[in-house]
């Protein structure tokens, strides 16, 4: 796992003293090493957490003839069989990275070589020859690409801290990416908090020549509809996702460094460990945090789960303290305002795991929002019924099951709870109803801004730009479909992936792998029919 950093001046020519300082400021995400490359006016390079082909693995990186050079951030956990078939086709190979396979296949394949990737990824190619630069992230996002571009000028980063870092690019915050973030949790892709600096999208690339940028889609999430669904039994559903499963556990394996797991004592972490012991029965370090707070401490299942696993295991306990402590540290990390305090215990976990010198955890990430494990599915549910009979005295009541340990929630009564859960409940024809209560909450905090602030936002509709990012395919969707999709193109990259995946592991050099984001098993997972995943309110029926 790395960080990368680049730009292309078409008034001069690349300074490596504007480099050094980029990839300083982002030194976290690799401190093994550092490498910089310069050609004219492109410059970039990379910060390295050495994983594979220590020795050998250094980037920038060429291929045979010097032609292509690259810097890389992330792990292609199918590079084995890529290489093999590389080879056949004649390449020859320097190193046993994963690195070089990328710009082999880039040069053989072009970004074809995208469609056969399996991992988590951002890279950037400089092509000598077509003087083109060519970057690309991973399809759900998992690992961060941010730019900047003028027609004299284009900076690339895996952080915005490093962007800012170049003397031409200015800091000021975009209050429409500002109430973005207070409405939805996040920003909506390519925008981001500040004026002038974007994200590259989850699952596309961006080409950079003559100083003209073109950015495009190589993947996109589809669910099924009703009329291709999968159409295996469940049981058969059930063989084939453990057949997926285990294979991308299997290849999230490898490295050339100890690889641990998180553990939280729930089902997602413990059939992770499960799967990790079955194909490596070996002692598995593993690590999980509790809380000081009983009612959020899980240490009882966590100490379960590792016993019956025979872990060598470590708890952290998190105070209450600490986690206000870590905040501003959490905040510079995530770089956008954070609405709650979860990203600080993770921070404090990914610093315990470093530590002990692991640099790969295994986490559950991404099982939710696949096999409809929250309760916002289950509540969309709920949302529907009641709407067909919005008289209904009982139906809401359903809603007090999701959250039992909400003690107001439970003893309210019937106008209570449609008060709450009654925001546009009839408007089931929207392709965003199961996230509209939720948005709603959220954008009461926008109450709080500046009269300035306020008065610049008067004409801003948040939901216009998140509206014409969504897949055209969504109003042939099941409502489970739908709200799956908003879940996973809008919050999982956005927020959680973000405020507690990359950056919370980055943040000490650690690299989080996540096998339930395997595309293989999203695209398996997003075919199957909504009962196969939430039945009645049985979430997670595998």
């Amino acid at each position: 796992m790395c960080g990368i950093a680049g730009y292309m001046d078409k008034t001069e020519n690349a300074k490596v003293t504007v480099l050094n300082r980029m990839l300083t400021r982002i030194n976290h995400r690799g401190p093994d090493e550092c490498g910089i490359y310069t050609n004219n006016n492109l410059g970039f390079g990379s910060v390295r957490l050495s994983i594979i082909d220590i020795e050998g693995g250094h980037q920038p990186m060429p291929n045979e003839d010097l032609s292509l050079w690259i810097v890389f951030n992330g792990e292609i956990f199918n590079y084995v069989e890529l290489r093999k078939e590389l080879e056949e086709k004649g390449h020859k190979f320097r190193t046993q990275s994963d690195t070089e396979v990328i710009v082999h296949l880039y040069e053989e394949f072009g970004e074809e070589c995208l469609s056969k990737l399996n991992g988590q990824f951002v890279f950037s190619i400089w092509d000598k020859k077509n003087q083109e630069l060519f970057l690309a992230r991973d399809r759900v996002g998992i690992r961060p690409l941010f730019y900047y571009y003028t027609p004299d000028l284009f900076v690339f980063a895996s952080e915005i801290k490093a962007i800012f870092e170049h003397e031409k690019v200015n800091r000021e915050l975009l209050e429409e990416g500002i109430s973005e973030t207070f409405t939805f949790w996040t920003t909506i892709s390519p925008t981001t908090i500040f004026k002038g600096v974007k994200e590259c999208p989850p699952g596309h690339f961006i080409k950079f020549k003559n100083n003209q940028i073109t950015i495009k889609r190589y993947w996109e999430l589809n669910f099924a509809t009703k009329e291709n669904y999968y159409q295996g039994t469940f049981q058969e559903a059930i063989l084939k996702f453990e057949e997926l499963f285990q294979d991308s556990v299997r290849i999230r394996l490898r490295a050339d460094v100890p690889v641990a797991t998180y553990l939280s004592g729930g089902i997602d972490s413990s059939i992770t460990t499960a799967y990790i012991k079955k194909i490596e029965p070996r002692v598995l370090q593993t690590f999980s945090v509790g809380f000081t707070e009983k009612e959020f401490d899980e240490t009882y299942f966590q100490n379960i789960a590792s016993n019956y696993f025979e872990t060598k295991h470590v708890s952290h306990t998190c105070t209450t303290k600490e986690v206000a402590e870590n905040f501003p540290q959490v905040v510079w990390h995530c770089e956008m305002p954070i609405l709650r305090t979860s990203p600080s215990p993770m921070f404090s976990l990914s610093k315990k795991v470093r530590e002990h010198n692991i640099k790969v955890v295994i986490t559950g990430e991404g099982a939710d929002e696949l096999l409809a494990g929250y309760n916002i599915f289950k509540e969309n549910k709920i949302r529907h019924f009641w709407a067909k009979n919005p008289k209904s005295r009982i139906r809401p009541l359903l809603l007090k099951r999701l959250y039992p340990y909400i003690t107001a929630l439970q003893n309210a009564n019937p106008n209570a709870l449609k008060m709450f859960f009654g925001y546009k409940l009839s408007e089931t024809d929207s392709p965003i109803y199961s996230h509209l209560l939720r948005w709603k909450n959220t954008s009461n905090i926008k109450n709080h801004f500046s009269k300035k602030t306020q008065e610049k936002l008067l004409n801003f509709d948040p939901y216009k730009n998140l509206m014409t990012n969504l897949s055209g395919q969504m109003d042939k969707m099941d409502p489970l479909a739908k709200a799956q999709y908003i879940e996973m193109v809008v919050f999982l990259s956005g927020y959680l992936l973000s405020s507690q995946g990359d950056r919370m592991g980055m943040a000490n050099s650690v690299e989080g792998r996540y096998p339930f984001l395997d595309h293989r098993i999203i695209e398996f997972c997003a075919s199957l029919p909504p009962d196969f995943k939430l039945k009645v309110l049985n979430e997670k029926c595998f």
